[in-house]
C-alpha cells in the first residue's frame, strides 16, 4: 500500500455532476419564464437546483478525507432533487397541465435523449424552444434519471468502503507497514 488518501478524480467529467448542471440552468431559465419575481416557488426551486450540484461537488471533493461526510453530502444532493421535482410537479397540478406517466411515448422519447445528452447549453436551448408544460415533465423525466444516478453513486460509495475502508483504517495500515509489522 503506496498511500491511504482516494484523491477523486475531476468531477466536471462525471456525467452524474453533468446532469446536475443541466438540471440547475433548465431550472433557473423556467423559473424565469414561468413565475413573477414575487412568487416563493422561486425560493423553492432555485436554492434546490443549486443544492443537488454543490452538494455533488462537496461530497465528491470531500470524499478524498470522508466517505461519511461523502454519503451525507450526495444523500442531501438525492433529498434536494427530489424536492425539485416535487416542485415540478405542483407546478403542472396547479396549473391544470398533464403530468406524463411513466409508459408514456414522451417519458421514453426524453429518457432517451437525456440518456445521451448532456451538453447544458444545447440541453437549455431546446428547452426554451418548448412550453412551461413540456419542460417541466422533461425535468420531472431527467430528475428521475438523476435520483436513479445518485442511488447507483451512493451504493458505489458504500461498497467501496466496505471493500478499502475508511481513511482511518487505510492511514494506520500504511503506518504499520511503515513500521513493518
Amino acid at each position: 500500500m503506496s498511500g491511504f488518501l482516494k484523491i477523486a478524480s475531476d468531477y466536471k467529467n462525471w456525467n452524474v455532476y453533468r446532469k446536475a448542471v443541466i438540471i440547475s440552468d433548465v431550472t433557473e431559465m423556467f423559473i424565469r419564464r414561468a413565475f413573477t419575481e414575487k412568487n416563493r416557488t422561486i425560493d423553492q426551486m432555485r436554492p434546490a437546483a443549486r443544492s443537488c450540484k454543490q452538494n455533488i461537488v462537496e461530497g465528491v471533493s470531500d470524499a478524498t478525507v470522508s466517505a461519511e461526510v461523502c454519503i451525507k453530502l450526495i444523500g442531501i444532493a438525492r433529498g434536494s432533487v427530489r424536492e425539485l421535482m416535487e416542485d415540478y410537479e405542483d407546478y403542472l397540478r396547479q396549473n391544470d397541465y398533464e403530468i406524463w406517466r411513466g409508459n408514456d411515448k414522451r417519458v421514453v422519447l426524453t429518457r432517451q435523449y437525456c440518456m445521451r445528452h448532456d451538453d447544458t447549453k444545447e440541453f437549455t436551448e431546446k428547452c426554451r424552444e418548448r412550453s412551461n408544460e413540456t419542460v417541466a415533465n422533461i425535468m420531472i423525466t431527467q430528475i428521475r434519471q438523476m435520483d436513479a444516478m445518485l442511488a447507483k453513486l451512493l451504493q458505489r460509495i458504500e461498497h467501496s468502503f466496505i471493500e478499502e475502508g475508511g481513511i482511518k483504517e487505510n492511514m494506520s495500515a500504511v503506518r504499520r507497514s511503515r513500521r513493518g509489522y
